[in-house]
């Protein structure tokens, strides 16, 4: 079973144990979005605040937690970008010993985020190493859908303490690392018929995963349950795409031609998936095209951003195709990853269908970049 899918609020299958960490991960991902230091628990437990929110009740509340002072880790790209020379791409992440005129809350956004242009002294310096909860702090804030930045250090002897004091939650490293291949549960919520312009027998099905309150919806068009292969469409969502009309890219158009043809065939599912930006959300997005605008692609954009190229999981579809009693699938798309993911996740696709929209003058070189460096099969 690709996942697990509840129609209640129960806990899941595998028990209370497992829901209560990945409740646990979720809650401190939310405190990081709220400038709330976090403490992740760790051979080296260490504490951790994302600079983008930082401010100074968070670093004050930081400072009492903290036995050694603190540094900035970073991804790899925005790291060599600040200190002007490569560093390993290979590794989670890169720790810079700070100043102390930079632990401040503006100078700790500007030191994270690519589309901030500002000189930076040379007094940033690389440390020898990294801890090894690093790469769990910047996954902590990808999952918050923060920049993979943050402030961290060592926790000071008296730090449990501290954060019984301060109310800090404490969160497994371990857990927030295995917290993408372990978070499929979903609840399936709602349902309703919702004719469409394009598909007047339209319904829609609701779903939420219940650690993170993150909503995906199935737009169903006929009765695809009841075909033997039906066509299936997943779509991540687009805000500046699919409500704006935004030239940058092709998703619009895409949506509403995969309901359109499916309206023709009588039959269909798309799945609408909250994974916007390719999984790095909104703001980010926006970040990006800020980044695309100076000459970077889509791709090294998401990079200077710390972010990977494509960060989504489409193990949450398949859960939502199998509760939808749908197995084979005709998949939409133009995308190979798209279909590897589905066939690794159980559901069989007999076949890809491609869905190519032409270039209109704004959005080419998008179309080329996601042929030439993302694999789409765009002819």
């Amino acid at each position: 079973m690709a996942g697990l899918v509840a129609d209640t609020g129960a806990a899941p299958a595998s028990g209370p144990a497992l829901s209560d960490r990945l409740r646990g991960v979720h809650r401190a991902a939310a405190e990081l979005r709220c400038g709330i230091p976090v403490l992740l628990a760790a051979g080296e437990n260490l504490v951790v605040l994302a600079a983008e929110t930082a401010g100074t009740r968070g670093l004050a509340e930081m400072a009492a937690l903290a036995g050694e002072d603190p540094f900035l880790l970073l991804a790899p790209a925005r790291a060599a970008a600040l200190l002007r020379h490569p560093v390993e791409q290979g590794l989670a992440a890169i720790a810079l010993r700070l100043p102390p005129a930079l632990l401040d809350p503006a100078a700790l956004r500007s030191l994270a985020d690519p589309t901030v242009e500002q000189a930076w002294p040379d007094a940033l310096e690389r440390m020898p190493r990294q801890p090894a909860a690093a790469p769990a702090a910047l996954a902590i804030a990808k999952l918050a859908r923060l920049l993979p930045a943050v402030l961290a250090a060592p926790a000071g002897a008296d730090a449990r303490s501290a954060v019984a004091g301060l109310q800090v939650l404490s969160v497994a490293a371990d857990d927030v690392l295995a917290y993408p291949g372990i978070a499929t549960a979903l609840m399936r919520v709602a349902e309703a018929e919702v004719p469409l312009e394009d598909a007047a027998d339209a319904r829609v099905v609701a779903f939420r995963e219940p650690d993170t309150g993150s909503e995906h919806l199935a737009i169903l068009i006929g009765r695809p349950e009841q075909h033997a292969a039906p066509l299936v469409r997943l779509h991540s969502e687009c805000f500046t795409g699919d409500l704006l009309g935004s030239l940058r890219c092709d998703c619009g158009p895409q949506l509403r031609g995969a309901i359109r043809r499916m309206a023709e065939e009588g039959a269909g599912a798309l799945l609408y998936l909250a994974q916007e930006g390719r999984g790095i959300g909104l703001v980010n997005k926006l970040r990006a095209y800020v980044l695309q605008d100076r000459g970077l692609d889509t791709l090294d954009a998401n990079r200077a951003l710390g972010w990977g190229a494509d960060e989504r999981n489409f193990l949450i579809a398949a859960t939502m195709l199998e509760s939808l009693g749908i197995g084979r699938v005709r998949l939409l798309t133009n995308n190979p990853a798209k279909v590897a993911a589905l066939v690794a996740s159980g559901i069989e696709v007999v076949g890809r269908e491609r869905h190519v929209i032409a270039p209109n003058g704004v959005n080419d070189h998008y179309l080329a970049t996601k042929a030439a460096r993302l694999g789409h099969l765009m002819k």
